[in-house]
């Protein structure tokens, strides 16, 4: 008996789908077992009522979930909002934005400089953005609160130029912390952005220029629109590190400007709260996944736009 073209085509394809699926097969395992299996267990832990000494107990219960939003008084069991949470949400969600904003004011003019190099040297300069990769996160945020401390480099050289007399409180503040998640997070903007602005069309800027378009009209109106992909990429690498930051604010923010992060170490450790930890934790993870949706849905309607 035999088969057509059709059918023979037809078994090709459908063994190659099958093929495919079983070289991808321990990946997909891998990603199950050490990515969502991990995020399975805080859920659930998330659903049980905490241990007198950390830990859990096996009953279900919605309270952790319930302290997310809302405290009860020890008193008289009446309810009100959970200001302390509300407070560290919004200052992790503000503090990351802000972060976002300014890892794109400088990483913008830096990638461009870098795409706009002689090919030979760019690899240099690129090299010199990924050196502090080499370094422990721990040893950078030490290393900018020796720049921005009382007796640090910054307010010695303002007080022996005579334009303080006395040393300008940076240290465990939100300015410290902004600056530290600045610095920490820049290269992660600096390399997407850099990977667009290098496939740039340059002559679309030349074009502008001879239809009499300003600087800034080429920057805004020609320049982002055509690396808006690389842009969104930078502020998603930015953004979920920085919202999710635990080392920077505890050195920089000295255990008083509190992040999302530092709230759930507190919790599994001091606090002995582990289904709070854990739904904290799964409400991170929520917030995440809505900014990365918003994300994801401009860029496809800039694809649109402009591809």
């Amino acid at each position: 008996m035999t088969i057509s073209a059709a059918e023979a085509s037809e078994q090709v394809r459908r063994k190659d789908i099958r093929d495919r699926w079983l070289l991808s097969a321990p990946a997909l395992i891998l990603i199950a077992v050490a990515g969502v299996g991990p995020l399975l267990i805080v859920v659930l832990y998330s659903f049980l009522a905490p241990g007198n000494y950390g830990d859990v107990k096996w009953q279900f219960s919605t309270d952790a979930w319930f302290s997310v939003l809302f405290t009860r008084d020890i008193f008289d069991d009446t309810l009100s909002i959970a200001d302390a949470h509300l407070s560290i949400f919004w200052r992790s969600i503000k503090l990351a934005i802000a972060t976002t904003g300014l890892c794109v004011a400088f990483g913008f003019p830096t990638a461009y400089f870098i795409a706009t190099r002689p090919s030979h040297n760019r690899q240099i300069w690129l090299f010199l953005i990924t050196i502090p990769f080499w370094t422990n996160m721990l040893i950078r945020a030490f290393a900018i609160q020796e720049v921005i401390r009382n007796e640090g480099i910054v307010n010695t050289l303002l007080m022996k130029l005579g334009l303080i007399a006395a040393p300008i409180p940076m240290m465990f503040s939100d300015f410290a912390i902004l600056l530290g998640m600045t610095y920490v997070f820049l290269p992660l903007m600096v390399l997407p952005l850099y990977a667009s602005i290098e496939k740039l069309d340059f002559r679309l800027i030349e074009a502008a220029y001879d239809l009499y378009a300003s600087r800034w009209n080429v920057l805004f109106r020609v320049i982002v629109p055509l690396v808006k992909p690389g842009l969104i990429a930078g502020a998603i690498l930015v953004f979920i590190p920085a919202l999710s930051s635990y080392v920077i604010p505890r050195v920089l923010g000295g255990g008083k400007n509190l992040m999302i992060g530092n709230l759930i170490e507190l919790q599994f450790g001091q606090g002995r709260n582990w289904p709070l930890g854990a739904s904290l934790s799964v409400t991170l993870v929520i917030i995440v996944l809505v900014a990365m949706l918003y994300y994801v849905k401009n860029a496809s309607k800039s694809g649109g736009a402009h591809g």
